[in-house]
């Protein structure tokens, strides 16, 4: 029994179907969280170090790094069930719409530090961290996670070219809600 199957083996029968009905986007959700994470994390840690002086390049930085975990991640486990393209291929795509999702990040804390001038010495250091935090980790992200989902489903994994038989999707279905 996986970890997932048994998750859901503890998770009431009406939820549990919804869950499954809903699963890639459930599990494109834990890979976002988890790239969140490393994206704050990343992005913290040089704005306040070595980049303290160019936050937004600190921001790009961040997101470039999580954006190869996710692809990772929705690669082999998101979207396993997708794709069957050449890796080079799919890669080239994945980084491709990851790129737009990562100029959609970086639009609201821009316009945040340098249309709205939320940016010291304008405002305190507390009000141009929300900002930052507020624009690109809350706004941005989820503006770009939008576009990704979109994008990965559309045209990186498209459900017309999937590696595994539905089949088997389908008995990994019913082995965790209980039924074999």
């Amino acid at each position: 029994m996986t970890v997932v199957e048994s998750v859901l083996a503890r998770v009431p029968g009406p939820l549990r179907e919804l869950l499954l009905k809903h699963r890639e986007l459930l599990k494109f959700a834990i890979v976002g969280g988890t790239t969140f994470v490393i994206d704050n994390g990343i992005w913290f840690l040089l704005k306040f170090t070595v980049l303290e002086d160019k936050p937004i390049t600190a921001k790009a930085i961040a997101v470039i790094v999580a954006t190869i975990v996710s692809y990772i991640l929705n690669r082999e486990w998101s979207f396993r069930t997708r794709g069957g393209r050449e890796t080079h291929h799919e890669a080239a795509l994945f980084f491709l719409i990851s790129g737009g999702g990562v100029v959609i990040n970086l639009i609201p804390p821009y316009i945040s530090r340098y249309w709205l001038d939320l940016e010291m010495p304008h405002v305190s250091l507390l009000v141009q961290e929300t900002a930052d935090f507020v624009s690109g980790s809350i706004i941005g992200m989820v503006m770009a996670m939008f576009f990704r989902f979109w994008g990965f489903k559309k045209w990186v994994f498209p459900d017309d070219l999937g590696r595994r038989r539905r089949d088997e999707d389908e008995d990994e279905a019913a082995a965790a809600l209980g039924h074999s």
